[in-house]
């Protein structure tokens, strides 16, 4: 799709333009909100710089207006020979130092809305980091594999910590202006009423010109967020010590570098296109006020050659003059910024808004104690899928044994963990605990049950302490548990090898850090199941894919020597492993094709037989 079609599909009907403009300010009360919520104090001290520095500048002028006047009137009483020199400057030194005064007054309130603003960037900016980041902890997993929704969090987390600032201090530079031309109109309306329409009509054609620009910008900005969420991932590719390996062994790092300039390229040829169409009709129109302010001019110097004004009057009304008209053109340049503000903070909005489904479940306990795990009829089809990852699941776990999944990659043993850990729920059938669905169970509770080992686990840029800690929020920093922990995953050994043991830095993001090879990130893995102590369900999918096979016996003896009132569910590749397992579920397809244990899983003769004695020879 070019931008053109989506600036046709995107652009509202010509007679909804108004209404659409006026309706987007919506935000500004919002993100006026959420800086007062931000610190009341510093909010209170930009209204107050705002409306010093709003007055005054009227106050200079008119000052400026009375130093003149004052000087002329000195210099003829002088030539006269009036009263002694000294005595005639006296009133225009006065009148020299108020202006002083009210320039230094106006200074200060500049620096004041200068500090202010950078105190509350930085305040602002971390809120609404934060409250993106707890939104995020409230989504499910299917929004964060949606990539819609993926297009609108690289949305929100672009901008939108600047924005609700920016938005706040073109308000309160929008009140600044106003305030300055209610001050100017006092004075110009002495000149002329029409001097005030002359004004408005000099700046009102570089506002219309701004607000056109921004509604296309921002069209421009949303249309293109899967090309810069792809440009995003290119950097990290190109740029992540996780994935440079591969990188330079298949040499992609040419077509990978062509990718992102070719993004950029089209990205950067529309930004052209509009910047030149903004600054050329900016510059065109912009004319028009340039012409309007020397017409007014003109008008102020043939009424003080007419005898009509001082020259005082003269130099007040040209500076109001000059001033009006960019108070003005400020003011009207607000008002445009606000509205793309505004834009962009349908963003953050949209993503801090969006719907997120309620947890209902209180249960801590279920209705049968004992009963162990049921699934009954349990399928489930990921959003945007056409097949379905699991249909028809039936299987019931009871404490003190363990079953194993096996199966092709993709056939939907990762899918069952999802499901049982209630990262998604199922689309038919239900999953029990105890004799209740796990939708009544409180999911904080239903968590602490459940131990688990992913074959796609985090590695942690953290202290090895820390990485063991994660899997027990509650014993996080209990270093006794680590210790126990990491004796259980095997890896207390070559942790006290490391420069601090377990308060050394991992991988290599941050200074002093040390990177660990594939089977010592597995044995912190499985340490990291094994911290939650209560857990009476665990789940290792894959958890000795990287380690050598003495390692890997270790891990299977002690598994079994702890796991004798627990539920244990196992997924692997290796059969040496599965065969130990009370029931054995042969998957493929999301379906459930063989179950049994291992002995008569081998006198059926079918896929499980097959895979075992085919795998026993390589061992042979």
């Amino acid at each position: 799709m070019t931008s053109r079609h989506a600036h046709a599909e995107t652009a509202p009907p010509r007679e909804g333009r108004l209404a659409a403009f006026l309706g987007v300010f919506r935000y500004s009360h919002r993100a006026l909100g959420l800086v007062w919520q931000t610190s009341r104090g510093l909010t209170l001290g930009l209204a107050l710089c705002t409306l010093v520095a709003g007055v005054l500048p009227a106050v200079a002028a008119w000052v400026g207006q009375l130093i003149v006047d004052a000087v002329v009137a000195a210099m003829a009483q002088h030539r006269d020979g009036g009263a002694p020199l000294a005595d005639l400057l006296g009133p225009v030194l006065r009148y020299v130092a108020m202006e002083a005064g009210v320039v230094a007054l106006i200074a200060l309130a500049q620096r004041g809305l200068a500090a202010q603003q950078s105190l509350l960037r930085a305040l602002l900016g971390q809120k609404v980091n934060v409250m993106i980041l707890e939104k995020a902890g409230t989504l499910s997993l299917s929004q964060f594999e949606d990539s819609e929704f993926y297009d609108k969090l690289t949305r929100a987390r672009r901008e939108a910590s600047t924005r609700p600032l920016g938005l706040v201090n073109k308000t309160f530079g929008l009140a600044q202006n106003g305030i300055s031309l209610v001050s100017f109109g006092v004075l110009l309306v002495q000149f002329s009423p029409w001097a005030l329409g002359v004004l408005v009509l000099g700046a009102l054609p570089v506002f219309v010109s701004e607000a056109r620009f921004s509604g296309d910008a921002f069209r421009l900005f949303r249309w293109r967020s899967p090309q810069t969420r792809m440009q995003m991932y290119l950097e990290t590719v190109l740029a992540r010590e996780d994935s440079i390996k591969e990188v330079k062994l298949f040499g992609l790092e040419p077509l990978l570098l062509d990718r992102y300039r070719r993004i950029f390229d089209s990205l950067y040829a529309e930004d052209r296109r509009l910047t030149i169409r903004r600054e050329t009709w900016g510059f065109l129109l912009g004319l028009l006020g340039t012409l309007a302010f020397y017409g007014a001019y003109g008008w102020v110097v043939v009424d003080t050659v007419a005898g009509r004004l001082t020259l005082g009057e003269m130099t007040m009304y040209l500076m109001v003059f000059k001033q009006g008209q960019a108070a003005l053109s400020a003011s009207l340049t607000a008002i445009s910024g606000m509205y793309e503000d505004n834009l962009y903070l349908s963003n953050l909005y949209e993503y801090l808004e969006q719907p997120v489904a309620r947890e209902t479940g209180r249960r801590t306990r279920g209705a049968r104690p004992g009963d162990g795990i049921r699934f009954e009829g349990v399928s489930f089809t990921y959003p945007g899928a056409e097949a379905p990852a699991l249909s028809g699941i039936d299987l019931h776990l009871t404490p003190g044994h363990s079953l194993a999944l096996v199966g092709v990659n993709g056939s939907g043993k990762t899918t069952l963990i999802k499901l049982l850990t209630r990262l998604y729920d199922p689309g038919e059938g239900r999953i029990l605990l105890d004799g209740s669905d796990l939708r009544e169970w409180d999911l904080a509770t239903l968590r602490r049950r459940i131990g688990v080992i992913f074959q796609d686990f985090v590695r942690y840029q953290l202290k090895v302490g820390e990485n063991l800690g994660a899997g027990d929020v509650a014993a996080f920093g209990d270093e006794a548990r680590w210790q126990e922990a990491a004796r259980r995953g095997l890896a207390e050994e070559f942790i006290a090898t490391m420069p601090a043991g377990y308060h050394t830095q991992l991988g290599r993001w941050f200074k002093g850090g040390q990177e660990l090879s594939g089977g010592q990130w597995q044995k912190i893995a499985l340490a990291r199941a094994y911290m939650r102590e209560d857990a009476d369900i665990l789940v290792l999918d894959e958890p000795t894919a990287a380690m050598d096979a003495a390692a890997e016996a270790a891990v299977y003896a002690d598994f079994r020597a702890h796991a004798r009132d627990k539920m244990t569910v196992l997924i692997s590749h290796r059969f040496s492993t599965v065969r130990a397992a009370d029931q054995i579920l042969v998957i493929d397809g999301g379906r459930i094709l063989e179950r049994g244990d291992h002995p008569s899983l081998m006198a059926e003769g079918g896929r499980y037989a097959r895979l075992f004695r085919l795998q026993a020879q390589g061992y042979a």
